[in-house]
């Protein structure tokens, strides 16, 4: 399963890809504006410190509009993924930015129905929001079953992006169900490391080592 960074911090974002593990980076406005850096600018520096797929979301409701918006977006770097809402008008963009070669991630994905018709369409990538399901009293793990089910079914080439991501189990779930990429915050990437055994474990074997007034260097 591919890590993407859910995040427009800069500072998070170079830490993150020092440890090789990043493969994208998922952004849209909420997260620029908590950045507080400017659309455009913020994108930019990102592609420039990922090489894999960096997500830029169109704010326009329209499609004329979020095809203008698309183009200013798309020419700051080829691996730049415009973003646009599983709408009929987000839709019929994608599937005219998928036709120039533009990679497309489908977002606000909450039912198989709406997941089914963005493959058809054409995307690149489909954000199912897990989290917002499991909000309103929904199992969101069990959107990504249902559309892993159809995609198999049908052979769409369609990635799976588990969104909305809250907790360490929720990346566990994704990647045992079989999604192909999920988007976290830094703070739930960073807790995977976690395990109190491997803490314990470090503390025991520098105690021993401690104990025996070696130096490596």
């Amino acid at each position: 399963m591919k890590f993407f960074a859910d995040t427009a911090v800069i500072d998070e974002i170079k830490e993150l890809a020092e440890t090789g593990l990043l493969d994208g980076v998922t952004t849209n406005p909420t997260l620029i504006h908590k950045s507080g850096g400017d659309f455009v600018e913020t994108v930019t520096e990102i592609t420039k410190i990922v090489q894999g797929p960096v997500s830029a979301e169109v704010v326009a409701l329209d499609h004329d509009g979020m095809m203008r918006e698309a183009e200013v977006l798309r020419k700051i770097a080829d691996h730049v993924a415009i973003k646009v809402p599983l709408t009929p008008d987000g839709l019929k963009t994608c599937r005219k930015l998928r036709g120039d070669g533009t990679m497309v991630n489908v977002t606000l994905c909450f039912s198989a129905n709406q997941a089914l018709l963005a493959a058809k369409a054409g995307a690149t990538f489909i954000s199912p929001f897990v989290g917002r399901l499991d909000d309103v009293g929904q199992n969101g793990m069990d959107l990504i079953s249902d559309i892993r089910l159809i995609y198999d079914n049908y052979d769409y080439d369609t990635q799976i992006l588990a969104a909305s991501i809250r907790s360490p189990v929720h990346m566990l779930e994704a990647a045992k169900i079989g999604a192909d990429v999920a988007t976290a915050p830094t703070k739930i990437l960073m807790q995977m490391f976690n395990h109190p055994l491997t803490d314990n474990g470090i503390a025991s074997f520098l105690k021993d080592w401690q104990a025996t007034g070696q130096k490596i260097v």
